[in-house]
């Protein structure tokens, strides 16, 4: 299986560039485990699952403490039939979706509300695509049910749904919902936006 994220970042400010490498060095702490490649468009990672959005987490983070408006976008994937297995992807620990849905979304919930905060506020929305199976919206809908209960979802949003809170629990929502939905052995990936620091009126990141 090959699991990773391509990942671009963008800062409302003169000085972005200095923001933006500043969030890649952020990085630093995963780079060991993960394949990290960064062009003029965005950043590849590569690597164990559940190192993919921790290390995303960090990157936005670092970027958000600028107090500059900054937005990433992302699509993250795992199990893509047309990608070769990678042993860098190996995940520390068997799949939890040989539970039932009930199980795992008891689950990620309690890895949300265990989240350590980080004193940065973020917004998101998503889309999640469990693809392949033909009970995918079973997941799809077990999911929603999940992000509904926990702490830092916001709203339902059309073709997506809206998150918002502190990074930490925020960016483990939707690292629970990649891992935790989705036939382990299908291709599951996620269209994510998220933003800080925005001036937009009504905005509560």
């Amino acid at each position: 299986m090959k699991c990773g994220a391509q990942i671009s970042l963008y800062v409302m400010a003169d000085n972005f560039v200095r923001v933006i490498l500043s969030s890649i060095e952020a990085m630093a702490s995963f780079r060991e485990r993960l394949r990290i490649e960064t062009d003029d468009i965005s950043t590849l990672v590569v690597g164990p699952p559940e190192l993919i959005f921790p290390t995303m987490r960090e990157m936005f983070v670092a970027a958000a403490r600028s107090g500059h408006h900054v937005a990433m976008h992302a699509t993250v994937s795992r199990g893509c039939p047309g990608e070769p297995d990678m042993e860098i992807c190996e995940p520390a620990e068997p799949s939890a979706f040989d539970t039932d849905l009930e199980e795992r979304k008891r689950r990620a919930a309690q890895a949300v509300a265990e989240a350590q905060e980080t004193g940065q506020r973020a917004a998101v929305q998503f889309s999640l695509y469990p693809l392949g199976p033909a009970e995918y919206m079973d997941e799809i809908y077990g999911c929603i049910d999940f992000l509904k209960a926990s702490p830092v979802f916001d709203r339902a949003k059309n073709y997506c749904t809206r998150l918002a809170g502190d990074a930490g629990p925020v960016f483990e929502a939707l690292s629970q919902a990649w891992l935790s939905f989705g036939d382990s052995n299908a291709h599951v990936a996620i269209d994510l936006t998220v933003s800080a620091n925005s001036p937009s009126k009504g905005g509560t990141a």
